[in-house]
């Protein structure tokens, strides 16, 4: 498992393939939005970060 890159010390299952870093839960973000990536259509950063803004704009 790899260790967030904000957060040192926390372990996390997360990694952004565009720019090969991980992030834990809390730092789990999009970090180039508006810069293409391939990798966008398998990415679950991606994907959560899409359903929660889906369930913050149906609330």
């Amino acid at each position: 498992m790899d260790t967030c890159i904000n957060h040192s010390g926390k372990e996390t299952r997360y990694r952004c393939m565009k720019h090969e870093i991980a992030l834990c839960e809390e730092c789990l973000q999009c970090q180039d939005t508006e810069i293409y990536c391939k990798f966008r259509s398998a990415c679950p950063i991606w994907f959560l970060q899409k359903k929660e803004n889906r369930d913050w704009l149906a609330s």
